[in-house]
């Protein structure tokens, strides 16, 4: 049958039928600005001294190679370092702020 041939009825119907058995999800709050819960924890562990040290740590191999004109460092271990602490530290309560 064509969708042209069913009655209002029963379109009424489906729709009912479709509005109980797949309901719609709305946000709760269109106007709301969404927040990454991880970038928010990973602000708050940026005070943590041991990060703040392995920040200053990866600064400072920044400076020191692009003060250089010719090298082959790199400062991608103290990089890893820092993020891998920032990242473990926001994890500890990133899975309860997920919906």
């Amino acid at each position: 049958p064509d969708i042209a041939s069913f009655s209002e009825f029963d379109m009424a119907l489906f729709k009912l039928f479709a509005t109980t058995f797949f309901p719609t999800v709305r946000a709760e709050d269109e106007e709301a600005e969404l927040v990454d819960p991880q970038s928010a924890l990973r602000e708050k562990c940026q005070s943590n001294g041991n990060i703040q040290a392995l920040y200053s740590k990866y600064q400072e191999c920044n400076d020191r190679v692009n003060g250089k004109s010719k090298t082959t460092e790199t400062c991608m271990e103290e990089l890893f370092d820092y993020v891998t602490e920032l990242d473990h530290c926001a994890s500890h309560h990133l899975f309860s702020k997920l919906k």
